[in-house]
This record gives C-alpha cells, structure tokens and sequence, in this order.
C-alpha cells in the first residue's frame, strides 16, 4: 500500500509493479439537482476526481445506486446514462455495478484508475513559496441551498450545475506538466478544510487573498444573507483555530469564513505550483480548459497548518467557465 487514509489523500493507492500502481476510489451522495441526467453526470465527475487528484488516469467503473423501485425505470436510466457519458469522456468504461431498492436516493461509483508509482499527486509535499492555484470557482453548497430556500432559480444554477459536471482532467493533466509539488480536489470539507489537510500533510502554512477567490455569481450575496449550508457551520467551527485575519471586521471575516467553508460537490482542483513552473501550469490548463486557472495565495513556511488571510475583503471575483 503505497497510500491509505493516514494523509487524507483523495484515493487509495496500492503497488502493482515498479512502473504501475492501481488508484481506487469510492464516493456517492444524495441528488442536489432536480434533473436525473445531471445528478448522474455530476455524481460521476464528483468520483472521477478523486483519481484525476492523484494525476491517475481512470480506466473501469461500477456504478453505485439506491433508488425508489416506485420511480420506474426511466429515472434510473436517466441517471446512469449521465454517469455513463462522464466516464466515458474520461476515457474510462462502467463495467456494472450494483442497485438497491431505497426510498433515499444515492447515486455515485467505484472507480479504478492507474498512475506511475513515481508520479504520483499527493496533497503532501507543498513547499513555502509554492503558488497555490484553483481550477473551479466556488458556492455549490451555497448555491443549493439558495435553490432550496427559493433564493435561486434554474437560471443562476446552471452555472454551477455546467461546473460541477465538468472533469477535472484538465488540471490533472497540467499539474504533472508543471511537477506540481501536491494537489486536491475541493469537496465536503470546502476550500479551507481541503487546503488545512495540504496544509498539514505538508507541514507548512498559507496566505489566501480573499479578493481573488473565484465564486460563481450571486454566492456572496447569498453568504452575506446567510443563506448557507448546515454542514458549513460544523466546517466553520474547526475551521477559526486556524484560520487567521487582521484586517476584516467580525461581520467580514464571518462571511468571508463561511465562503471558504462552503462544502463544494465536484468542485475543482487545489494545486501548489513552485513559482517557476506556474507560467507552465497557467499555460498548459488554458489549452486544456479553455480558461485559465485562479491564482489564489501561496505556501509559507509560518506554523503549520494555519491559514491566513490577506486583502480589501471586496467582493470575490465572480466567475463562470466561459
């Protein structure tokens, strides 16, 4: 076993050969979207990137799904036809998988991937004065619960909906292009709860400048109002003890945590780059992605773990994936 859940890594991965090693994967949840395509499409991004995170590619899925046998059968391929479509965009195939009869429905799956066991992304090994970059913007969590609330409507979700079905293939790809020192996916725990983990796993430190987060439209509005997930908050209480600012007054510095906080499904990659290579990591995701990457603050060496936080405290910069 050449990587287990002592790291919080995204994947498990084990030693096959000296030039092989088999990347394996697990993750569902619960619909947060209306449409059955997009929740299949969105579940199986959402699995897929914890494989692109270790700079793995995917090759064989199962598929993962818990549904009301009272829905019928259209649903169900629905869904399983959005995750199929992902997969295969990610060059990889569905293989089967397993169903239960549930009045909750989950979907998600199981998927195995490879890497060189030399090449391997981890969210250890960030160096002080690495740059710290992020792939997708973030508000998914917020933004589902402004959909919940009645605060959004379809037209502010598709955005975020377009987001979240993206595959994080880009940024992999650009990350081992550009010798990334560490990468994650952004998921359940928010920027600031994957980025502490790196953080740790590192031993070292960051400066975020909160005026260049990316948000999708619409989420600092929604932050400010506080309209924010449940699970943001438990996020928020672990996250003050290292969380540090100067500058904000507690309103500001409340809303600018909870953003940060913001548990993300799908959300994007956090890479540190070292500064000569970010000018190859910019270029290289732009001419996979079509857009460039957010730069968003830097490694250093202050205690480890700990976070803190720079800038006007000015709106984020709104962002979609046009």
């Amino acid at each position: 076993m050449l990587l287990g859940f002592e790291t919080s890594d995204d994947a498990a991965v084990w030693k096959m050969s000296d030039e092989s090693a088999a990347v394996l994967t697990v993750d569902f949840f619960t619909p947060i979207v209306d449409d059955p395509y997009d929740f299949g499409r969105i579940a199986a991004a959402n699995a897929l990137s914890d494989v692109f995170a270790m700079g793995a590619a995917p090759h064989v899925a199962l598929n993962l799904l818990a549904l009301d046998c009272k829905l019928g059968g259209e649903i169900a391929a629905a869904i399983l036809q959005g995750g199929a479509d992902a997969i295969r965009e990610a060059g990889a195939f569905v293989g089967g998988g397993h169903t239960i009869d549930d009045p909750e429905p989950k979907y998600g799956l199981a998927v195995f991937g490879s890497v060189h066991p030399q090449h391997i992304l981890r969210n250890a090994g960030a160096q002080p004065g690495d740059v710290l970059y992020l792939t997708k913007p973030i508000g998914t969590g917020v933004m589902v619960s402004a959909l919940t609330c009645g605060l959004a409507d379809e037209e502010d979700m598709r955005p975020v909906i377009d987001s979240m079905k993206e595959l994080n293939a880009a940024g992999s790809k650009a990350a081992i292009a550009a010798c990334a020192h560490a990468a994650t996916d952004v998921t359940g725990f928010g920027l600031a709860g994957h980025l502490h983990e790196m953080l740790q796993a590192s031993d070292c430190a960051a400066v975020l400048d909160i005026d260049r987060i990316p948000v999708f439209s619409r989420v600092w509005e929604h932050v400010h109002a506080y309209c924010r997930p449940n699970r943001a908050f438990s996020i928020m209480d672990v996250a003050q003890s290292y969380i540090r600012q100067e500058t904000f007054d507690d309103e500001a510095f409340d809303d600018c945590l909870a953003l940060l906080c913001d548990p993300q499904t799908s959300g994007g990659m956090l890479v540190a780059i070292a500064p000569e290579n970010s000018s190859l990591f910019e270029e290289e995701f732009s001419r996979l992605a079509k857009r460039k990457p957010f730069c968003i603050g830097k490694i250093t060496d202050a205690k480890c773990g700990s976070i803190s936080l720079r800038g006007e405290g000015r709106l984020p910069v709104e962002a979609c994936l046009a």
